[in-house]
C-alpha cells in the first residue's frame, strides 16, 4: 500500500513536472521571436471613409491598435508593440516629426526596447522620410517603412498586406545592415533609391535606377542585391528634438522660367537651394544668372534633375567649378534637399557636400 501510495505521488510529480516544462518551452517560443516595435505616424494606411467605394477619405484617423487588430497573423512572427508618433496625412509630414522618429528609433535601439522598428506613413512623402531616417539612424537594426494606397475602410485595403510584409521583412534576419526599408506591394526597396511613381494605383513606388532590393512573398523574404552605398552607422548626421535644420528650397525650371522663385528663396533666407534642372541638371540663362548672383551671397546650389531616372553629372554641361554649384548625382530633388540640409549642418564646404552626395 505504501509502495503504491509513493508510486502515484511520483506520477503526480512527473506530470506537473511535465506541464511545468511545457509552460517553459511554450514562454521560450514566444519569446525567442523577434521583437518589432511600429511605430505610427498616420497616413493613409490609418485613413478612414465615409464610404468603401469611393475614393475619398481622412488620413490618419485610426490609432495604432486599430491598425494592428486588422493584421492578427503578426503576432505570430514577432512580439509587436505599437506606439503612435504623430496622426498626420504625409503631406502635412514635417521635419519635426522626421526628429521626434529619429530619435525615438535610435533610442529605441540604444535602449534594446526592441530588435527591428516598423514605420506606418502615409505615400506622399514617404520616401523623405525614408531617405531621411537612412541618414540619421546609427544602428544597423532593420527599420521598414510602409504604408498604403487605399483607406482602411476601403474594399480590398491594401494596409492590412503592406503592414503584414513589411513586419515580416523586420522580422527577418537578412534585413539588418541594409539602412531603412521600404515594403510595398510585396516589393523591398532601398530607402535610398525609393520614389513614388504613381498617384493612386497599388505599385505605386519604385526605384527607377536600380530597381528593388528583393521582395516579399507569402511570409518569405528573398533579396535579390545589397546597395554599396553608406548607410546606418557610417553616417555623419545626427539630430536631436530641438535642432534647427538649415532652410533649403527647392525650384523647378519649365521653359522659359523666370528665376523670381530663386530671388525670392534667397530674400527668404535660403542656405540652399536644390534645382530641379531640365535633361542633365540644366537651366536657362535667366537661372544661371539668378544661381551665379546667389551663390555670391553664400547660398550652396545643388543641381538635381526633374527626370525620372539618371544621375547628374559634375562638370559636364554646365561648368561647376565655374558657376560654384553641386550635383546631386542620382538623388531627385526632395531628396537632394533632405541631404543638402543635413550637410549644411556639419559644414559649408562645397568639396565636402559633393562628398556627401556621392558617398551617401
Amino acid at each position: 500500500m505504501v509502495i503504491g501510495k509513493k508510486f502515484n505521488n511520483m506520477k503526480k510529480y512527473t506530470l506537473i513536472g511535465l506541464l511545468i516544462i511545457i509552460c517553459i518551452q511554450g514562454f521560450t517560443q514566444g519569446n525567442s521571436l523577434p521583437r518589432v516595435k511600429i511605430l505610427a505616424t498616420g497616413g493613409t494606411i490609418a485613413g478612414a471613409g465615409a464610404s468603401a467605394d469611393r475614393a475619398g477619405y481622412k488620413a490618419g484617423a485610426l490609432p495604432i491598435d486599430e491598425l494592428l487588430s486588422a493584421v492578427p497573423q503578426i503576432h505570430k512572427i514577432a512580439n509587436v508593440t505599437g506606439e503612435q508618433i504623430a496622426s498626420v496625412g504625409s503631406q502635412d509630414m514635417t521635419i519635426a516629426i522626421w526628429e521626434k522618429l529619429a530619435v525615438r528609433i535610435n533610442q529605441i535601439f540604444e535602449n534594446n526596447e526592441a530588435d527591428a522598428v516598423v514605420i506606418t506613413h502615409g505615400t506622399d512623402t514617404q520616401e523623405e522620410t525614408a531617405y531621411f531616417l537612412d541618414l540619421t539612424v546609427h544602428y544597423k537594426n532593420a527599420v521598414v517603412i510602409t504604408g498604403s494606397m487605399r483607406p482602411a475602410t476601403a474594399i480590398s485595403a491594401d494596409g492590412p498586406k503592406n503592414l503584414y510584409d513589411a513586419v515580416t521583412v523586420a522580422a527577418n534576419p537578412s534585413s539588418r545592415g541594409r539602412g531603412v526599408l521600404v515594403c510595398f506591394n510585396e516589393s523591398i526597396f532601398d530607402g535610398r533609391d525609393v520614389t513614388k511613381i504613381s498617384t493612386t494605383k497599388l505599385n505605386a513606388f519604385s526605384s527607377p535606377n536600380t530597381g528593388p532590393l528583393g521582395q516579399v512573398y507569402d511570409g518569405k523574404v528573398e533579396y535579390y542585391t545589397t546597395s554599396i552605398r553608406e548607410v546606418n552607422v557610417g553616417s555623419p548626421f545626427s539630430v536631436k528634438l530641438d535642432t534647427r535644420l538649415p532652410k533649403v528650397d527647392i525650384v523647378y525650371m519649365y521653359a522659359d522660367a523666370s528665376p523670381g522663385l530663386i530671388n525670392c528663396a534667397v530674400s527668404d533666407g535660403a542656405k540652399g537651394l536644390v534645382i530641379a534642372g531640365v535633361g542633365n541638371g540644366n537651366f536657362n540663362k535667366a537661372y544661371m544668372d539668378a544661381i551665379s548672383a546667389a551663390v555670391k551671397k553664400g547660398v550652396i546650389v545643388c543641381r538635381a534633375a526633374r527626370s525620372v531616372s539618371g544621375r547628374v553629372v559634375l562638370e559636364d554641361e554646365i561648368d561647376d567649378k565655374e558657376l560654384g554649384t553641386i550635383v546631386s548625382d542620382d538623388l531627385n530633388p526632395q531628396k537632394a534637399r533632405v541631404l543638402l540640409m543635413l550637410g549644411l549642418m556639419n559644414t559649408g564646404d562645397k568639396a565636402k557636400l559633393q562628398e556627401y552626395f556621392f558617398k551617401y
